[in-house]
């Protein structure tokens, strides 16, 4: 028994060793400054303000996740908005009556085709829609990471969207040899062709984040990856980071129509306070 309590502690420090080293890497490779946005975070009230004048409109895709149902949550306390659509497979309930003028668009992602009319009339659109190949299997991740993704922003183009924000991961590549980076870069580069005027991408690291189904070997990474977080900003990032950084984002202006936000932009914009 001892033995295997050595082992385990050995292996345990081998494996955090791995994650810290990698976790380096990944800090070297973040070439994301974020200067820009610190310096116009200090502008977040009056943005706020101007932005609400605007009376914009948006819709959420995956809101009933982790992420997404966290944006949504931003987005209201913020009252960014004027009328913010929901668009899922399904009606979700909700108790606080902060929730109460919610549009919800029920759809079927396998005939998206069908549901034009809910893609109709928004301002900025919001996708933090997802799977995994664990859960879906190769065939059924790259149906909903990317040809669901893909149609939703067509849908959203031709019904007068101007904004689209989308969120990938970090080391997206459409020509990467991973599966899952291949994918979130092939998407990425879908919906840049579809020319947006604004075209928003945050590329998060590991989200610290506790999932509803979570394995030993996740929830092991992130209880490391949280615990040496200040030394190496781009080997992970809060998952309410993400959500406040994708809101605040909006109220700025981008030089370009295409920008992509890695994780330190991420980081620095989803701390900064808002009110």
């Amino acid at each position: 028994m001892n033995l295997l309590i050595t082992l385990l502690g050995k292996a345990t420090g081998y494996f955090t060793l791995v994650i810290v080293f990698i976790a380096a890497i990944l800090n070297y490779r973040d070439y994301s400054d974020p200067v820009t946005f610190t310096s116009m975070a200090a502008n977040m009230e009056s943005l706020e303000e101007e932005f609400r004048l605007q009376n914009k409109s948006c819709f959420i895709m995956g809101a009933t996740g982790e992420t997404g149902s966290l944006l949504l949550k931003e987005l209201l306390d913020r009252n960014l908005f004027s009328k913010i659509t929901l668009i899922g497979r399904r009606q979700v309930t909700f108790e606080d009556k902060a929730y109460e003028k919610l549009v919800q668009e029920v759809v079927d992602f396998e005939k998206l085709e069908e549901h034009t009319t809910a893609f109709q009339g928004h301002d900025v659109g919001y996708c933090c829609l997802g799977t995994t190949k664990a859960k879906a299997g190769a065939e059924g991740f790259i149906r909903v990471d990317h040809d669901y993704v893909l149609k939703s922003a067509e849908l959203a183009k031709a019904g007068g969207c101007s904004q689209f924000h989308l969120e990938s991961s970090k080391g997206a590549d459409k020509s990467s040899s991973f599966l899952y980076l291949k994918v979130k870069g092939q998407v990425e580069a879908d919906i840049e062709a579809l020319a947006f005027d604004r075209f928003s991408i945050y590329r998060p690291a590991v989200l610290l984040v506790e999932r509803k189904e979570s394995r030993a070997g996740e929830w092991m990474a992130r209880k490391v990856l949280s615990s040496c977080s200040f030394m190496f900003p781009s080997m992970s990032v809060p998952i309410q980071a993400v959500a406040r950084a994708m809101a605040s984002n909006t109220l700025l202006k981008p030089e370009q129509k295409t920008e992509i936000l890695e994780n330190k932009a991420i980081h620095t914009l989803g701390s900064s306070p808002t009110t």
